[in-house]
């Protein structure tokens, strides 16, 4: 049976496609829009492969707001809208800052502007706790909670913050426009605003997971790449911060049980209601790149090179998340380790060195046939 239609942009991409899983798992309809410009086509059949079904797929661009007209007039079912589409290397960012705004802010305000003419009134916004910037200018504020004042670093942090308060302004006059017209169903306006850390794994199955095409900017995938010998060695950038080992301190979180938080916020749209809610979708354990470094390395059984870079500009000491609010009010914690990540990660590495541009191994379809 399904329980409704959601609109996943950038659903191609690592998160978006473990999302899109997810939501077909929980019995949603799912369309996806991508203009592939980071991610492959192939992931289709990576899902399909999982769960025995496939979303829809348009290649279009978020930017491009007669496309995303003509995908929703297509769909008039799609009451919601997981938002994932997006720019996302802080280094990056930094080098061509114009291009984040343009895709992550003018994309937002495109997909927003469409939503509206089609009456969809539901958007969860995967956002960043790149938003909180350097938390520890402020007292108590690590872990850092959602109370923590926004205060990017870097422009990456900056288009997240920027759509962050387009999307609450938006909902927010929906809602008293509809008051002050005396309308009713104003409430049906809602935002689920998640602030997630660092995505990390694969699919336990093997035949799932991160695949970009060019650079990968997230620590795990870059020593996945050292170990299967794509990559000389790690650049660590940073050595001089105030941590134990000094390095910088971030909380890794499960890809799956990301997943899962993106799915149970959209739930809790559909159900209370909320008008703009922003959670923190971490694990609450914060653990320095040489932590991480020596987990992998446990995972793939030996040492891996590592090289001591300068920092990066933006870079801050600790984005720990508390996870609390999302645990009481979504009910939602992680439930995979740092370890499961590490182990997952090399199992989809090892296995597929060309990620999605080779078939999958026949062993992994195998097992996952007879477990159907």
């Amino acid at each position: 049976m399904v329980v409704g239609s959601v609109l996943v942009t950038g659903g191609t991409g690592y998160i978006g496609s473990f999302t899109a899983l997810a939501l077909l798992e929980a019995d949603y309809k799912v369309v996806i829009v991508d203009n592939l410009y980071n991610s492959s086509k192939e992931v289709l059949n990576r899902i399909e492969l999982i769960c025995g079904k496939k979303p829809d797929f348009y290649e279009a661009d978020v930017c491009d707001e007669a496309a995303l007209d003509k995908i929703f007039a297509e769909h008039p079912d799609i009451d919601s809208v997981i938002h994932f589409g997006a720019l996302k290397a802080v280094g990056e960012s930094g080098e061509i800052p114009l291009e984040y705004y343009r895709v992550n802010v003018g994309g937002s305000i495109s997909l927003l502007q469409s939503m509206t003419k089609h009456n969809v009134s539901n958007i969860v916004f995967s956002s960043s706790a790149t938003v909180y910037g350097d938390a520890t200018r402020f007292p108590n504020m690590i872990p850092i909670p959602e109370h923590c004042p926004i205060g990017p670093t870097n422009p990456y942090g900056r288009t997240k913050s920027t759509v962050e308060g387009i999307i609450t302004d938006h909902i927010e006059a929906q809602r008293n426009n509809a008051t002050k017209k005396g309308e009713a169903g104003g409430e049906k306006w809602n935002a689920a605003l998640l602030r997630y850390f660092n995505p990390s794994g694969a699919h336990p199955s093997g035949i799932m997971g991160e695949n970009p095409l060019g650079v990968p900017y997230n620590l795990l995938p870059l020593l996945a790449q050292v170990a299967i010998g794509k990559r000389e060695k790690l650049l660590v950038f940073g050595g001089d911060y105030e941590s134990k080992d000094g390095t910088a301190i971030r909380d890794y979180i499960h890809v799956l049980d990301l997943a899962q938080g993106h799915l149970v916020a959209l739930n809790y749209l559909r159900t209370n209601t909320p008008g703009v809610k922003a959670w923190n979708l971490g694990s609450g354990r914060g653990s320095t790149v040489f932590e991480m470094i020596k987990a992998f390395n446990a995972v793939v059984g030996r040492e891996l090179p590592y090289q001591v870079s300068p920092r990066r500009p933006g870079d801050v000491l600790d984005l720990t998340a508390n996870p609390t609010l999302a645990n009481q009010e979504l009910n939602w914690k992680t439930k995979l380790t740092l370890e499961d990540a590490c182990a997952d990660l090399w199992k989809w590495t090892e296995n597929n060195p060309e990620g999605y541009n080779q078939e999958p191994p026949k062993e992994f379809v195998e097992a996952l046939k007879k477990e159907a």
